[in-house]
């Protein structure tokens, strides 16, 4: 084992789950880890106080006349539930088959750390690093990023740069080195359906009473057509249309088939929009999705009652030019247009985030596309990304800036689920990466 990996095994046991308060001062110990790790290698490096996560960034010494590269991460990770279904403990990280097992190895703590190691590498070969460097790591991704943008705004001169790099992002398929130029926004919700007082007797009340479990799922099934289609109003009205250099370029992208899906996902069949291909639909389409419901008894064996609520959480992907403002008061009217009489319901909006595209063929999508070949002996692949990093296109707002997506994280790689890994060749790839992309960026 690599002193690289061994200290990525020791950032991966900090618990660090920014949503649930209880691990709050795990969350922090992560971020002063970070910190200590980041002088050791020879940066300056500080915590920052927000409202709840700390951000920790992390400089080498900037000087006149070269490129001011900032690289972002988080060391927040998600939840670890349903323990039962972990291999091993999601905190006691595991090498296993040539990957990392442990819940944030690959979200995002594997990638980032690699971009660390990457840096520290070079400051230890040559002294300093090529360009001027800022390591932006944050304690809030996983919940939004609610206190990022006040905090660009609050220090917009100390973090103007030239390019944003983030390795947040997947790669098509081993070994094939991938570019993101865009990822879909998100906009979430969650709706509630309330009817009788308490919960009720079904045989003395049931028929005379709408249950609000059934008018929930009525209310689920309004939201798309037979054929995946999303049937709120006005939903697609700002929707960008593919290119059609796109729809060629990725019929030829490796790894994104319908066989390929099937494969990662272990579903029995695929469904989606009509007139559209697995990988359209989830880098390019806007979508509508149930996250979870509840209503109910839950536990063992029969209670037969109709429940006094019931509930659901959504999220909506969306693409360029949708506005997610806009998105969700058109969810809110969607369900009051549907709600069936006999249940009253309340929508209560989530975070969000907008869509991010940029030009992949600028200079620094071209000097990023040159790192890539280098990193990994291949020409990369250009893709848009299914998922959502709402900061992103708050850095383009903020600071001006355009970010590199370099994917280092594989399909299987349970993102948000049990059993989460990394494969270690991705994470050496990572430190690769990083010093061919620095070299590439002082130079383009």
């Amino acid at each position: 084992m690599t002193s690289e990996v061994a200290q990525l095994l020791e950032f991966l046991r900090f618990p660090s789950i920014s949503t649930d308060t209880r691990f709050a001062g795990d969350v922090r110990a992560c971020g002063e880890w970070l910190v200590e790790k980041s002088r050791e290698i020879g940066l300056s490096a500080e915590l920052h106080e927000t409202p709840r996560h700390p951000v920790v960034i992390a400089r080498n010494e900037h000087r006149p006349g070269r490129k001011h590269v900032l690289i972002y991460g988080h060391y927040d990770v998600q939840p670890v539930d349903p323990l039962n279904l972990w291999t091993s403990d999601p905190f006691q990280p595991e090498i296993r088959d040539g990957r990392i097992w442990a819940r944030g190895a690959t979200d995002n703590k594997g990638q980032m750390f690699a971009h660390l190691m990457g840096v520290a590498q070079t400051m230890a070969t040559h002294g300093d690093l090529p360009v001027n460097l800022t390591f932006l790591f944050e304690g809030e991704e996983e919940i939004g990023s609610p206190h990022l943008a006040a905090f660009l705004e609050n220090h917009r001169e100390w973090l103007a740069c030239d390019v944003i790099a983030v390795s947040d992002t997947g790669m098509v398929a081993p070994g094939v080195p991938t570019m993101g130029y865009g990822l879909r926004g998100i906009t979430c919700g969650e709706l509630v359906v309330r009817g009788p007082a308490r919960d009720l007797h079904s045989g003395l009340f049931g028929g005379a009473v709408m249950n609000p479990a059934t008018a929930l799922g009525r209310l689920i099934a309004s939201l798309h057509d037979a054929e995946g289609k999303v049937l709120i109003d006005g939903f697609y009205d700002d929707v960008r249309p593919l290119e059609a250099w796109e729809r060629e370029m990725w019929a030829q992208v490796p790894g994104v088939g319908e066989a390929d899906f099937l494969q990662v996902t272990g579903a029995p069949a695929l469904f989606g929009e009509a007139g559209y291909s697995p990988a359209e639909q989830t880098w390019a389409r806007p979508t509508a999705e149930v996250n979870g419901m509840g209503g109910g008894y839950q536990g063992e064996g029969s209670k037969t009652v109709l429940p006094a609520e019931a509930m659901a959480k959504f999220s909506f992907r969306l693409v360029p030019d949708q506005d997610p403002a806009d998105i969700i008061e058109k969810v809110r009217r969607h369900f009051e247009k549907h709600c069936p009489p006999g249940v009253t319901i309340e929508f209560v909006p989530g975070h969000d985030g907008k869509a991010y595209h940029a030009d992949p063929h600028g200079v620094f999508g071209k000097a990023a596309q040159r790192a890539l070949q280098k990193a990994f002996g291949k020409e990369p692949v250009l893709i848009r990304e299914g998922g959502s990093i709402p900061i992103i296109q708050s850095f383009r707002e903020i600071l001006g800036a355009d970010t590199l997506l370099l994917g280092l994280a594989l399909a299987d790689a349970q993102i948000h689920s049990p059993n989460e890994n990394f494969p270690v060749e991705n994470f050496e790839a990572g430190i690769r990466l990083n010093q061919a992309l620095l070299e590439e960026l002082a130079a383009s």
